[in-house]
Formats: C-alpha cells, structure tokens, sequence
C-alpha cells in the first residue's frame, strides 16, 4: 500500500522541500487561462502540505512543447492564478533544474509555495530512453526531500516526473489522485443500480476499451457524439459525409451483438442534427437516424433522442459520462450535450463527468462544477483505469522502494 498523503505529513514535514507533480495543463488565449479548473482541483493538496510548514515546490507541464523552451507554453501564467487560488505569492522558477529553479528552492520559507517551469522543456521528460528520464527525474530530486504524486491527468504516463522520480524519493499518493482512483473503483468494483454509462466524442476507437470493459457492468450505455455513425453504419444505415471508422464497424457490430446477448440496453439516436458543412450552423437541420441525407453530416443528436437519454438516465443510481453529444462548441450543435448534462444534475445517485472535453463542455454550456457528483481532472487517464490497464504513476508508489521510506 502506497503512502498516502495525510501519513506523509505525520511523518513531519515542516522544513522540508516537498515536490509535488500537480496537473497544471490549463487551456491558453495567449497568457489568458480560459479554464483553470485543473490549477482549483491541485490547490487542496498544496495547501495542505503548506500549511504543515512543508516547502512545496510544484512541478507540471503545459502543452507538447519539444523539450525544449518555448515561450508559448511558460506555466508563468499558471503561477500567478496558482498564488491568487491559494491566497500567498508563488514565486516562479523560469527553468526545471537549472539555475532559477536551484534559487527559487533555496529561497523558499517553511509553508511557502514555488512552482518550476514547463517540465516538458527538458527532454528527459517525456523520453522513451530509460536513462535520459531517470537521469532528469535524480535532478528533480535534488531539489527535494519527498515526493507527492497529485496529477491525476498524467498518471497514465511513464514519465520523468510522474514514474521514475518515485524510484528515487520517499512517495506518497496525494488526495487529488486518491480521490479519483475510490471513484473510478466505484465504478467498476461495485458500482450502484441502475448504472448507466454515457460515451461521445469523436472516434469510436478511442472509446473501444471503455466499451470492451464496461459492457458487462453497465445497465445501460448511451452512445452520441461523432462515433456514433460508425454504429449506425454497423446496423446498415447511411451515414452521408459524417464521421465515419469503416474499419470499426465489425468491431461495433460485435457490441450490439453483445449487449443484445448479455441484456444491457445499448441505445442510439433515432434522430440527428446535420448541416452541410462542419460548423455550418445556418444549414443545421434534424433528420431521422436512418435517413441521413448524402450530402450531410451529422454534428449532435437530435431532440427526440436527447429526450429518449435523459429519460435513461432517470432513476439512475451511478452515472459515467465521458465526450459530448456533438459539436457543443456551436449553439446549434450543443443541444444534445447540454440535455444529458442537465439530466445528470438531477441524478441523485453518484454521477461522475470523465474529464477532457466532457468538463469543459459543462462549464461552457453554464453548468457549475458542483453540479455533479465528481469531475475528473484526467480524461485520458480515467479511460485508461475504465479499460482496465495498469496506471504508471499510480503502479509506481506502491513498487518503489522510495514508498515507505522516512523523509
């Protein structure tokens, strides 16, 4: 069992220079943070340990920069919303571990708060090469006495700063991550019925594992967004210009079968909002599922079958959402979306928003955080534990051998 956070701090880390792996990527309009729910959901943990006299020094990435510095990509901005969010300045260090971040560390006060630049700035931290990781993750190291691992949104990567730095310093799991992971195993442990699972977004190949592992414990599975037409292609419909896997669709077609077999009810859109061209919300209009137009393609479900989910959804004891309905970015494709978000609010039950687009679909359609039971920082990592594999960052606390050590 890996080393949580409040044991950590009983071992006594006033004085000491805590490293924590946050998950800072954050959505930029120039230096302007357009989402900062990842920087809210990191606060609690840095707070904590700040407020037990730890020196915290805040590592993240922003971006794929090249490994190597790129000013469009400086976690700058970060760092001020980072201080407003935590009520005290967090001084910023403008490199990973060279010079800046040596003096911003040595400088730092017992409870105080620093934060490194862009990690991704340094190759080591993305690098297949096991050496060139482990080489920069002992140079993170330097800078610290312990580790805290807190960025949910990279556990599923073999990274410097997420895997090997655990090898080398005493580790432990921060609240933000062992949040996620007791609600992701609630949904596939033992999850509450009725539990419906609702999937969108745009390729179906990136849902095939979710599906593959969720199917036997889901009541019902909802499917929207653009992946949706390699389904209806599957059952023999014409899908005219919209998004489309042909080599998916024996796959899907081995889905329907399956629900079908095993009782779960799989449902589709009986109707669609099409237009055009992408985007083109002039020409949006609804047509049946199965009588899409040639020259059309589909970007939303259509009211009839938004009614038919959120009827689904009613009653429902655990709810797992992951992609949008349809090009929600569009008002005239976001009806769909906004009509599954707002059938989730009423859902007493535990209902939980797979991060990525879903969260900030909700937030741009008006809805509020606290809307909904829990909202995943981690999309990419959240499907990955829903599929079934082996999380690095999260495997790695309890292997290390720096796990259990004394700080």
């Amino acid at each position: 069992m890996s080393l949580n956070l409040t044991q950590l701090i009983e071992q006594g880390v006033a004085g000491k220079r805590v490293l924590v792996r946050s998950d800072l990527n954050v959505p930029l309009e120039g230096t302007t943070i357009t989402d900062d729910g990842r920087i809210r959901a990191s606060v609690p943990t840095i707070k904590e340990l700040a407020d037990a006299g730890a020196k915290v020094v805040v590592v993240a990435h922003l971006g794929r920069p090249k490994g190597e510095p790129d000013p469009q990509y400086s976690l700058a901005p970060v760092a001020k919303r980072l201080g407003e969010l935590i009520g005290a300045e967090v001084a910023f260090a403008t490199d990973t571990v060279g010079e800046s971040a040596h003096a911003v560390v040595d400088a730092l006060g017992d409870g105080q708060v620093a934060l490194l630049e862009n990690v991704r700035f340094n190759a080591g931290e993305t690098s297949d090469d096991d050496h060139e990781r482990a080489t920069f993750a002992n140079e993170l190291a330097g800078l610290a006495d312990a580790f805290v691992s807190d960025g949910f949104g990279v556990v599923h990567r073999k990274q410097a700063s997420v895997y090997d730095i655990a090898l080398v310093l005493p580790s432990a799991q921060g609240g933000l991550v062992a949040g996620e992971i007791d609600v992701l195993k609630r949904l596939t442990e033992s999850p509450e019925r009725p539990y419906v699972v609702v999937l969108g977004g745009s390729k179906v190949s990136d849902k095939l594992g979710v599906i593959d592992n969720l199917l036997d414990k889901a009541d019902k599975l909802l499917i929207g967004g653009g992946m949706v037409f390699t389904f209806l292609k599957a059952q023999g419909n014409e899908v005219g210009q919209s998004l489309l896997e042909e080599d998916q669709i024996l796959t899907v077609l081995g889905y329907l079968e399956r629900a079908e077999e095993i009782g779960v009810e799989l449902l589709l859109p009986t109707d669609v909002v099409v237009a055009d061209s992408f985007g083109d919300e002039e020409s949006a209009r609804v047509v049946p599922a199965n009588a899409i137009p040639a020259e059309s393609l589909g970007l939303d479900i259509g009211p009839e079958s938004a009614q038919a989910y959120a009827a689904a959804l009613e009653g429902a004891q655990t709810v797992f959402w992951n992609g949008p309905m349809g090009v929600f970015e569009k008002p005239a494709f976001a009806e769909g979306t906004r009509a599954i978000a707002e059938a989730i609010t009423t859902v007493e039950g535990l209902t939980v928003i797979g991060g990525g687009d879903s969260a900030a679909a909700i937030r741009q359609l008006g809805f509020a955080d606290d809307q909904f039971g829990h909202i995943s920082t981690g999309g990419g990592a959240s499907l990955e534990y829903l599929e079934g594999k082996t999380l690095p960052g999260v495997a790695v606390l309890e292997a290390a051998t720096g796990a259990d050590g004394l700080i």
